[in-house]
């Protein structure tokens, strides 16, 4: 699991994550599948901590710190994640279960005389590929500068690494020993085999009356319970301004007349009269060999017919300049080649693999070109050039002022930018307001970054297309979640309320088939349903089959693996569309004997299970042996923290 720790932190803004949320990164690839353990004891504890392992606690603040660093890794790939959506789905319980069993397992395997050297922590420090510098090694500045941006210490950062390889070592024995027999692993296999039939039948929603126009009583009733789906997203206003490349080619002026000068001199060669020549030529390994080959081709005999003699081959290089061919021959055989005449033999030369034999088969001359002739070019290249750096400048300038606290007002007013505002947006840069209208693709970006700040964060600098454009964005106003008033959206509300209502009916029809197909011949129940159905689809297919799909396992299908034969079910259709009624006709089952292939795959599958048992047994066994406990109410008191209901202790 470390090489998931390393590709995870490739990239700078990796280490960043990885240094906020070090203590899960750390148990994570060393726990593997070992979550949703629970506490050994309920009782409250003492000296403010959250949970305890042996000598180790967990303070609240140790717990938000874990938290809100979890949250932002989330946030890197879904900009609008907040902290409610984390503790509802049971981020912080895991969080808590994760810190706790690295810390017992850490105390254990102490108890035990277990140790991690500094050379071990050392190694994995220095192993990351987003602490290297500009020469590609470990980079103790670059290290030193994360550690400030995150705020974290080395002593914070080496402990949790300590603890993750000591994790680690005391959990991988236990998942390399799920050893399963072949006999046990038998039935699983055979299993795979299994082969099932049936029929699924469509119940469209469309087949139903729309019925009578809802009231204004039905309609207040339906929104009043479904205001989810009313609700608007949390919008955020963003407040911007582009630098582009074309603006700092309007302020970096044009190139004069001495520039021009400096770079064509700069660059004489490039302009001056060149030769090029095609060159066929046989390396040959010894030198005598080498000197025979070019006698043969001095004396008449073509280069390709002399080296075709001694089992060789030769090669032609075509319109080469003289350093192209020193590159791939050498420099003595180029300075032998440009110094022959046309259709001159040289060599042999020593070169790189052998001894070069080569004659010229072509020579070309480019005339060179007067400052007159090279000034449209030199005059672009300059342009582009000066138009880079000025772009470069604008984008230090600002970095700078972001780096003095200067607020968003400020850097437009001070760098003469043009300010933007927009209107509430969100997440993905759409205007919820007007839905016909695609989101600017230039503002996905600026609005992902506005959701991951906070209100009262200071503006910031965000890169713009792939032309080194760049954007200083800053957070405005925040529209909480909402639902829209009734009045706006009244149409809608009654038109799903018809809908639902047609879902409802058809759902009633539905059920009526299921109980008479249980009863007597499917076809009957369906003809009986009093609506116009489309003909059942027909199923056959086998559990190695649905493992093999990669697409996955659709619905219906996975259904019918999981009835009794003669019964029927019922499924709510794709999209919410209808209903479907899943029919099992008949179960042929498997067997693996003779099958050597599939019972060695499913032991395999079956002992990594076994293993990944045996390693959340032993973590069980080592939060029991330290005595390690957590506090709920401490717990809650983080999370009401997190989510804005309470104040905490820190």
């Amino acid at each position: 699991m470390l090489s998931f720790f390393r590709r995870f932190t490739n990239s700078r803004v990796g280490v960043f994550v990885t240094f906020g949320v070090l203590g899960i990164i750390a148990l994570a690839f060393a726990l593997g599948d070992v979550t949703g353990l629970r506490s050994d004891g309920n009782g409250s504890l003492s000296g403010g901590s959250v949970a305890t392992a042996g000598s180790a606690r967990v303070t609240p603040n140790d717990l938000r710190q874990t938290a809100q660093g979890e949250i932002e890794a989330f946030r890197q790939r879904q900009p609008s994640f907040d902290a409610s959506q984390y503790v509802a789905a049971g981020g912080l319980d895991a969080a808590v279960e994760r810190l706790v069993t690295g810390m017992a397992l850490e105390q254990f395997g102490r108890d035990q005389g277990l140790v991690v050297s500094k050379r071990s922590v050392d190694g994995q420090i220095a192993s990351l590929p987003g602490l290297r510098g500009p020469t590609g090694q470990f980079d103790q500045k670059v290290y030193e500068a994360i550690l400030a941006q995150r705020r974290l210490t080395d002593a914070q950062v080496r402990s949790e690494i300590a603890r993750g390889i000591s994790v680690q070592r005391l959990i991988f024995p236990s998942q390399r020993t799920g050893y399963v027999p072949a006999q046990v692993a038998l039935p699983y296999a055979s299993l795979l085999l299994e082969r099932r039939s049936g029929q699924v039948a469509l119940v469209p929603t469309a087949a139903v009356a729309a019925g009578p126009a809802p009231t204004d009583q039905e309609v207040q009733s339906f929104y009043g319970r479904n205001l989810a789906r009313y609700t608007v997203p949390q919008r955020r206003v963003i407040r911007y301004a582009l630098v582009t490349p074309a603006q700092a080619a309007g302020q970096a002026g044009t190139p004069t007349d001495a520039e021009v000068q400096r770079a064509y001199a700069a660059d004489r060669a490039k302009y001056a009269p060149t030769q090029r020549r095609t060159i066929a030529q046989v390396i040959v390994a010894s030198q005598s060999d080498a000197q025979s080959l070019a006698a043969r081709v001095r004396g008449g005999q073509s280069i390709a017919d002399a080296a075709r003699a001694a089992g060789l081959e030769a090669s032609t290089q075509s319109g080469a300049q003289k350093d192209a061919y020193a590159a791939l021959a050498g420099r003595a055989a180029a300075d032998a080649a440009f110094a022959a005449a046309d259709k001159g033999v040289f060599g042999p030369v020593r070169g790189p693999l052998g001894f070069v034999v080569g004659r010229v088969e072509r020579i070309e001359t480019v005339a060179g070109r007067t400052i007159d002739q090279a000034r449209p070019e030199i005059v672009a290249a300059l342009t582009k050039q000066k138009a880079a750096d000025a772009l470069n400048r604008a984008r230090d300038a600002v970095d700078d002022l972001l780096g003095d606290n200067s607020t968003f007002d400020e850097v437009v007013a001070d760098r003469k930018l043009t300010p933007v505002t927009t209107r509430p947006l969100l997440a993905t840069g759409a205007d919820p307001d007007r839905p016909d209208q695609q989101p600017d693709a230039a503002l996905v970006p600026l609005a992902q970054t506005a959701f991951t700040m906070e209100e009262g964060d200071g503006p910031q600098l965000v890169p713009v297309g792939t032309d080194g454009g760049f954007a200083v964005v800053a957070l405005g106003a925040v529209t909480p979640a909402a639902p829209r008033p009734l009045t706006q959206v009244r149409e809608q509300v009654a038109r799903d309320f018809a809908a639902d209502r047609a879902r409802t009916a058809a759902r009633s029809i539905a059920t009526g088939i299921v109980s008479r197909a249980g009863k007597g011949a499917f076809p009957a129940a369906l003809a009986s349903a009093g609506v116009s159905l489309p003909s059942p689809r027909r199923l056959s297919l086998s559990r190695s089959q649905l493992a093999a799909n990669p697409q996955g396992v659709e619905p219906a299908v996975a259904l019918l693996f999981s009835m009794a034969p003669g019964t029927a079910k019922l499924l709510e259709a794709p999209d919410r569309k209808g209903w479907l009624v899943v029919k099992l006709d008949a179960i042929q089952r498997g067997d693996a004997r003779g099958n050597a292939q599939l019972v060695r795959a499913t032991r395999t599958d079956l002992g990594r299970a076994v293993g990944a048992e045996y390693a959340e047994q032993f973590a069980r066994a080592a939060r029991s042996a330290v005595g390690a406990r957590v506090d709920p109410a401490a717990v809650a008191q983080v999370r009401r923290d997190l989510t804005g209901q309470g104040a905490g202790d820190n």
